[in-house]
């Protein structure tokens, strides 16, 4: 019996209407009603927050208020300040004006979407503070770290959650224990002392006046660490990796994050993200063979490939694809936080220094008491008191990362306040730790010896202090950030003797 062409051709119509109209459901339940029911929960709780548009959230006004501030005039001075010259360090004002404005319209606790990312922004210390504590697995990384972030980030341990992340976390972590970094002391002087000298040499060749950019030399220092330390190579065998991940970097934050669908645009952006994430795949992947066909050095880059074996247990069935994944997006996490953030804040430290000439006269003093002629150990740097209070200073006015962002994987309440699953919790670390009623009213301005009896001493609510993030989810580097930090800036201390 032959089909019915005109039923045949109903038939094939209906279905496409069918699938349209379920395809219409789904965007309507993930655009418009899960985002507008997140929302609603927490209004029924008297939290509010700006009316987001269609599609795009907030966004536009955030983009609006931005221009505001910019078109603004400064004043070179302010009551907060000395005098005219006095550096001022209040940034967020410039850089996150829609939250300073929102915070003080509805509170410290308040809701906005960036596209289709529902955030409850919270700088109430007390709810700080309980986020903080709380060990529960209802609260983990958020979705969009993954996937707007999945060129740069993957699924390694910076945006992973679940049994994936605890995995990594057990294999990464142990390997940059206070314990083990001690070990990693003397290759951290011996890259810095090279890159000393090198700056030596250039200002002798230029007649006594060299022109030196700091920032890049300090990327440059942190990466050949980073690689020494934990990949058993040298700087010049990774630069290549550690440039495309900048400009990567770069890329991605132009980008409109949260709004549906833009990642998956041909967009300009889009392409040369697309081609930089496969050619950083690649190189890394080589990287990965040179290791494997060279003689056994147990390092974390060899502990991520023993961990690489058994990843078909949480990626699913074991594939080449799922095992250079686990090993790619480990890799890219560890090159690309293990030396950008603590770049930027040794640069921090520097420019602080410099501008503040009495903390550089005390740090120096510090240094030479306690290492004389001698290279500097492990136990030495635990004695740099004043070094120490200048890089809390540091990562506290300019903290590697501007936002603690969580995600409530199940509902969960803090401070009578219930989170349903879902919603994103962001924390802006750069507007929390300069709080006058937690710091003191001196808090936008750089003085260490708030720390003279360490966090606890400088701050109301101490869990306020986060620069390295918080709970189970904080920094795995946090020790061989603070350790290389101190390096860097101990000898920079002795260049500057000279």
């Amino acid at each position: 019996m032959e089909a019915n062409p005109v039923l045949m051709a109903k038939i094939t119509v209906s279905v496409v209407i069918g699938g349209f109209i379920v395809l219409l459901m789904q965007l309507y339940n993930l655009l418009v009603l899960k985002p507008k029911l997140l929302r609603a929960k927490l209004q029924r709780q008297g939290i509010r927050g700006p009316s987001p548009s269609f599609f795009f959230g907030n966004i536009p006004e955030m983009k609006r208020i931005q221009l505001q501030v910019h078109a603004t005039p400064k004043t070179t001075a302010t009551k907060e300040y000395d005098h005219p010259d006095a550096i001022a360090h209040d940034w967020p004002c410039t850089i996150f004006p829609h939250l300073e404005q929102w915070r003080n319209e509805y509170g410290p606790i308040f809701l906005y979407s960036s596209g289709n990312i529902q955030l409850l922004c919270i700088t109430d210390p007390e709810m700080v503070k309980e986020i903080s504590l709380c060990t529960s697995l209802s609260l983990g990384k958020p979705s969009y770290l993954s996937k707007d972030r999945g060129p740069l980030l993957g699924q390694g341990i910076l945006s992973s959650d679940g049994s994936i992340w605890a995995h990594q976390r057990k294999i990464i972590a142990p390997e940059l224990y206070i314990d083990k970094v001690k070990g990693m002391v003397n290759l951290m002087v011996d890259s810095t002392t090279s890159m000393l000298r090198s700056w030596e040499s250039r200002i002798e060749n230029e007649g006594g006046i060299a022109d030196i950019k700091i920032n890049d030399d300090l990327r440059s220092l942190s990466a050949d660490i980073i690689s020494r330390a934990c990949f058993g190579s040298n700087y010049s065998q990774g630069e290549e990796i550690f440039l495309k991940l900048n400009t990567l970097q770069g890329i991605m934050s132009k980008g409109n994050v949260g709004v549906p669908g833009f990642r998956f645009l041909p967009s300009k952006n889009n392409r040369a993200m697309w081609k930089l994430e496969e050619e950083i795949n690649s190189m890394i992947l080589k990287v990965v063979k040179q290791r494997t066909e060279a003689s056994y050095e147990k390092d974390l880059l060899q502990m991520v490939l023993e961990g690489a074996k058994s990843c078909n247990d949480y990626y699913g069935p074991s594939t080449n694809s799922s095992h250079d994944k686990f090993i790619v997006d480990n890799c890219k996490n560890i090159y690309f936080a293990g030396h950008e953030t603590t770049a930027i804040t040794a640069t921090w430290s520097l420019m602080l220094l410099a501008a503040h000439p009495e903390w550089q006269a005390r740090a120096r003093a510090e240094v030479l008491e306690i290492c004389g002629d001698s290279p500097p150990d492990a136990n030495m740097l635990r004695n740099m008191k004043t070094l120490t209070m200048v890089i809390q200073e540091t990562l506290r006015l300019y903290p590697p990362a501007a936002f603690v962002i969580r995600a409530a994987l199940e509902d969960i309440t803090f401070k009578d306040i219930m989170i349903s699953k879902g919603m994103n919790i962001q924390i802006p670390v750069s507007i929390l730790q300069r709080q006058c009623d937690l710091w003191g009213p001196d808090a936008h301005k750089f003085n260490p010896e708030r720390f003279a009896h360490g966090i606890v001493g400088a701050c109301k609510t101490p869990q306020a202090y986060m620069p390295f993030g918080v709970g189970p989810h904080v920094c795995a580097g946090q020790h061989f950030a603070m350790t290389e930090l101190k390096v860097s800036e101990l000898w920079f201390a002795i260049l500057m003797e000279k």
